[in-house]
C-alpha cells in the first residue's frame, strides 16, 4: 500500500443526494488536486439516480461511497463522513460544487502560518449565466461575537479545518431547526472554542446556485439562521446596555437576508414582507433602504 493511501492528510467529506449529473465534476476536481494525500468519502443518501455507478466509475481507492439515510439532515451525513475518516485535516465539498487544483495545497500552506481553519474565496455560478466572485473573512470578522452579531463570513465547500477542533465542539449539530444553517452554527462553536481562522483571497473553487428553488432555499436558510442566532443569543453572557439594540439589529439582518433571497429569485412581491420586518425591527441600516428601492423597481441585486 502506498504512503498516499495509508496516510491521508485531508479527509474530504462529500454528502450527496440525486446529484449524479454534478458529482463527476466534483470528484474530478478532488482527483485533480496538486496535494494528493487525501481520502474522500461520498455519503450517499440512497440516491435514486446513477450516483453509485458514477462513484464506482472513478476506480480510485482514495474515493469510497457509503450509503447513509440522513432523513433530510445533511449535518448527519457530514458527521457520518467525519466518523468514517481519520486524516488530521477535514475539508467539505458539496456534490454540486468544485475545487480548483491548488485548493488543498494553498489552504494547508496558509494553515502553516498558525491557523486551525482556513477559508478561501469562491466563484458563485448561477442562477442561469450569472457569476460573482466572493471573498470571505477577514480574520477580524471571524470572532465569535462578530460572527454572531454581524453574520456568517465563511463557506462550507471553501473550508479546511483541523479535525481535533471539529471533534472538540461535537461536530455539526443535527438539530432540525438548524437545517441549511448547520454550518454557520459550527463556525460559531469553533470560534467560541478559540479556533484560529484564516482566509485566502484567491478563488479556489466554485459554488453552484441552482435555478428554480432559490426562493424556497432562501426562506429555509433564513429560518435556519434565525434559529441558530436565537440559540446563541440565549447563551450569551457578555451583555451591556447596548445589547438589546444589537440583538434587534441582528434579527433585522436575518429578515433582510430573507428579503434579499426572494428579491434575487425575482419574487419581489414576497420580498417586501421581510424588508418591512427588518426596517420595523431596526430602521438604522442604510442597505435596507437601498434593497427596497431596487425591489420597488423590480430589479435584482
Amino acid at each position: 500500500m502506498t504512503e498516499t493511501m495509508s496516510q491521508p492528510l485531508v479527509s474530504v467529506i462529500i454528502p450527496t443526494y440525486n446529484h449524479a449529473r454534478f458529482l463527476p465534476a466534483a470528484l474530478k476536481s478532488v482527483l485533480a488536486q496538486t496535494e494528493s494525500r487525501w481520502e474522500a468519502v461520498v455519503v450517499n443518501n440512497f440516491s435514486q439516480d446513477d450516483t453509485v455507478s458514477v462513484v464506482n466509475s472513478f476506480g480510485d481507492p482514495r474515493v469510497r461511497l457509503v450509503n447513509f439515510a440522513n432523513h433530510g439532515v445533511i449535518a448527519a451525513s457530514r458527521n457520518h463522513g467525519i466518523a468514517l475518516t481519520q486524516a488530521p485535516y477535514i475539508a467539505f465539498l458539496d456534490s454540486d460544487d468544485v475545487w480548483y487544483p491548488g485548493k488543498l495545497a494553498r489552504c494547508l500552506q496558509r494553515m502553516e502560518q498558525g491557523f486551525d481553519l482556513v477559508c478561501h474565496a469562491e466563484r458563485w455560478i448561477g442562477p442561469g449565466t450569472r457569476t460573482r466572485e466572493v471573498v470571505y473573512g477577514p480574520e477580524a470578522r471571524a470572532t465569535y461575537r462578530s460572527l454572531l452579531y454581524e453574520g456568517n463570513c465563511l463557506s462550507t465547500s471553501a473550508i479546511v479545518v483541523k479535525r481535533e477542533f471539529v471533534e472538540r465542539v461535537g461536530r455539526f449539530s443535527e438539530e432540525a431547526a438548524f437545517i441549511t444553517a448547520e454550518d454557520y452554527n459550527l463556525w460559531l462553536k469553533l470560534a467560541k472554542a478559540g479556533t484560529r481562522m484564516g482566509f485566502v483571497s484567491e478563488i479556489l473553487g466554485e459554488y453552484l446556485i441552482h435555478d428554480g428553488n432559490q426562493s424556497r432555499v432562501a426562506l429555509r436558510n433564513m429560518e435556519g439562521v434565525m434559529a441558530v442566532v436565537r440559540h446563541h443569543l440565549d447563551g450569551e453572557q457578555e451583555r451591556d446596555k447596548a445589547s438589546p439594540w444589537r440583538i434587534r439589529r441582528r434579527l433585522a439582518l436575518v429578515y433582510y437576508s430573507g428579503g434579499r433571497g426572494l428579491q434575487d429569485s425575482g419574487q419581489f412581491r414576497d420580498a417586501w414582507r421581510y424588508f418591512l420586518k427588518a426596517v420595523s425591527m431596526y430602521p438604522l441600516v442604510p442597505k435596507f433602504y437601498a434593497a427596497m428601492m431596487l425591489n420597488a423597481c423590480g430589479r435584482r441585486p
